[in-house]
């Protein structure tokens, strides 16, 4: 794994598609990430499942509570842990799909989520894919991933 080559190369491209089109990609560490995953495409739609998810969980709280800011961010990224957290208990153990089926870690569903909800859903996908694909094809250009 070339997990802090990605990392660097996400942080870079991201910064010049933020600076240039006014989008993020979710955060600053994702598109490293994904770029990572994009071999293994179920764990990407469980990525972005969980993580819309998470963006709808989050709306429904900030119609009961004062949720903007910090709040805001913490309560997206709790909140996909505890989502991470129960698929992997209830869904997992069950033998419906595949271990390796889970979405990228456990913090990563609440930044695309909490993006998701400064930005909308279908600029910070499309940031997302954009800016993950570049990271991608920098990596095997630079010979440290396969197609």
């Amino acid at each position: 794994m070339n997990l802090i080559e990605a990392i660097a190369i996400g942080l870079v491209l991201g910064f010049f598609f933020y600076e240039y089109f006014g989008l993020s990609a979710g955060g600053l560490v994702v598109p490293g990430y994904i770029a990572l995953q994009m071999g293994t495409p179920v764990i990407l739609a469980g990525t972005v499942a969980i993580s819309f998810v998470v963006w709808l969980t989050a709306r429904f709280v900030s119609r009961h509570a004062i949720v903007y800011g910090r709040r805001r961010f913490i309560l997206m990224v709790l909140i996909g842990f505890v989502w991470q957290w129960g698929f992997r208990m209830l869904v997992l153990p069950a033998g419906a799909v595949a271990d390796d089926s889970a979405a990228i870690g456990f913090i990563i569903p609440g930044l695309i989520a909490n993006e998701m909800e400064r930005q909308n859903v279908l600029p910070t996908l499309a940031a997302l894919l954009i800016i993950s694909v570049m990271v991608r094809l920098c990596l095997i250009a630079l010979g440290m991933l396969r197609w």
